[in-house]
C-alpha cells in the first residue's frame, strides 16, 4: 500500500535567513543545479539536486500524471518514476509500514518489557537504530529500496521518520539517527542519488557530516520554522504544506525561493475525492 507522510519537524531553535544561489539547467530529467552552492550551502556529493524554486508535487499516496509546470516529483518507491522529471523515491526508513513488523524480526524497536515502541499517529513501529549491528542490517533493507529507485530512475532520496527518535519514549537518540542517515547516504551517493532530510529541522546544522543534500520540510509555514532549514540548506528546500494558512505564510515568505505545494494530509491520488494540490 502507499506510505504515508511522517510527522512535522519538532526543531525549535530559531535560525537566521541564508539563502545561496545558483544556476539551473534543464535536463532529460527535469531541471537540476549546475553549480554548487557557496558555504555552508556547499553541495555534498556529486549527484544531480532539485532545483531551487521548481514546480513540485507530493504524490507518496499514489502516482498521477503530474500537473502542468511540475518539474520534480516525489512519489514512493513502489511506484515508476515520472518521465521527463525530476524524482524524488520515497522511502519509509526509520519505521515500519502498519502490518508489516514481522519482515523486520527484532529491528523492531521494543521496550524493556518488551513491548513494540509505536508511532501512535500513524501505527508504526519504529525501528532499532541502537546499535551498528542493527543500523546496518536497516539499512541493508532500505538499502534495496534505493537500489530499486535507482534502477527505475529516480534521482534521488527522501527517507521519511528521521525523527522517529524523538517519539521513541526516550530509547533512541538523535546519533543513533544520525549514523543511520549516514549508511543511507552513502548507499544512495553510491548509487548516483541525491538523499533529502525530511523534518528534523533541529539536525539540520549537521547536514553535511550526515551526508544530506536537501531538506524536505513538512509544514515549516505553518511552524514559522522555513529558516531553520534554509540557514544549512539555502534555497534546496522542498515545503509541503497541509493547511491554507500554512501555504499562505510559506507562499508569503517563501514562494519566491523555495518550492512550495499544499496537499492533502493523506496525500490522495488525482481523482480522489479528498485530493488537494495548491501552489504559490
Amino acid at each position: 500500500m502507499p506510505s504515508l507522510p511522517g510527522r512535522i519537524s519538532r526543531g525549535t531553535v530559531a535560525a537566521a535567513l541564508l539563502i545561496g544561489s545558483s544556476a539551473c539547467t534543464f535536463g532529460a530529467a527535469g531541471p537540476v543545479e549546475s553549480a554548487p552552492l557557496p558555504s555552508p550551502h556547499s553541495q555534498v556529493a556529486d549527484v544531480p539536486l532539485p532545483a531551487p524554486h521548481a514546480g513540485f508535487d507530493y504524490q507518496i499516496g499514489g502516482p498521477y500524471q503530474p500537473p502542468a509546470g511540475v518539474q520534480v516529483v516525489s512519489r514512493d518507491h513502489s511506484a515508476p518514476a515520472a518521465s521527463g522529471l525530476y524524482n524524488i523515491c520515497y522511502v519509509n526508513a526509520f519505521q515500519v509500514q502498519p502490518g508489516a513488523e514481522k519482515e523486520w524480526g527484532d529491528l523492531v524497536l521494543r521496550d524493556d518489557d518488551g513491548t513494540v515502541v509505536m508511532d501512535p499517529d500513524w501505527n508504526e513501529a519504529l525501528l532499532d537504530s541502537r546499535t551498528a549491528d542493527k543500523r546496518s542490517r536497516i539499512a541493508d533493507k532500505v538499502g534495496a529500496w534505493i537500489d530499486e529507485c535507482a534502477g527505475k530512475g529516480y534521482q534521488a532520496i527522501e527517507p521519511d521518520n528521521y525523527d522517529s527518535f524523538t517519539r521513541s519514549q526516550g530509547l533512541l537518540s538523535a546519533r543513533n539517527a544520525q549514523d543511520l542517515v549516514k549508511l543511507l547516504s552513502e548507499r544512495a551517493h553510491g548509487k548516483g542519488l541525491a538523499i533529502g532530510q525530511k523534518n528534523t529541522s533541529e539536525l539540520a546544522s549537521s547536514r553535511a557530516a550526515n551526508g544530506l543534500d536537501f531538506a524536505v520540510a513538512e509544514e515549516c509555514g505553518q511552524q514559522d520554522n522555513c529558516a531553520e532549514y534554509t540557514r544549512y540548506f539555502g534555497d534546496r528546500v522542498i515545503v509541503i504544506e497541509y493547511t491554507e494558512d500554512g501555504l499562505r505564510t510559506a507562499c508569503a515568505k517563501w514562494g519566491n525561493t523555495l518550492s512550495v505545494v499544499r496537499r492533502d494530509r493523506d496525500v490522495t491520488p488525482k481523482g480522489d475525492s479528498a485530493y488537494v494540490r495548491e501552489s504559490c
